[in-house]
């Protein structure tokens, strides 16, 4: 007879997760959660109409690991129609950004708007036709530099 695989047993695999509504989209905000990056790693391709963002993101779904961790992760949005911000100076190529969150406010089914909060009073507002997004991890993890875990002060 043979045993079942046990969660414990498995090894860490990149994420590599899509959204295609608000709900989706609040999965991905929770792991994206901290992930910092300079402005510079801010792409928006408008023929394309996608909106794509490389960050440093902390890896909160790995609570074993023995001392804090990281990884590169690209968020991607796609439908993307337009960006605006507020709070973020796109030319200050050396600002970091540290990501808040990732929400979805609907205006006129599908469409809507996907707002990234950024500590600081920052925000990105993305109207977009539909909620499609993917959180793909593209580096192995890396011990967090800082060596702490985010606090927000509960």
């Amino acid at each position: 007879m043979t045993e079942d695989a046990r969660f414990e047993d498995a090894s860490p695999k990149p994420l590599n997760l899509g959204a295609m509504d608000a709900e989706d989209l609040a999965v991905i905000s929770a792991l994206a959660q901290d992930a910092v990056l300079p402005v510079s790693e801010l792409r928006f391709e408008k023929g394309a109409g996608r909106f794509a963002l490389l960050l440093n993101r902390f890896r909160w779904e790995d609570k074993t690991a023995a001392r804090p961790e990281r990884v590169q992760s690209v968020l991607v949005f796609e439908n993307v129609q337009g960006v605006a911000s507020q709070g973020v100076d796109r030319s200050d190529k050396d600002q970091v950004l540290s990501l808040l969150s990732v929400e979805f406010a609907e205006t006129d089914a599908p469409s809507g708007h996907i707002v990234l909060n950024f500590a600081g009073d920052g925000a990105m507002r993305l109207s977009v036709e539909a909620v499609q997004a993917t959180l793909r991890d593209v580096t192995r993890p890396y011990y967090a530099p800082s060596g702490k875990v985010p606090d927000h002060g509960a």
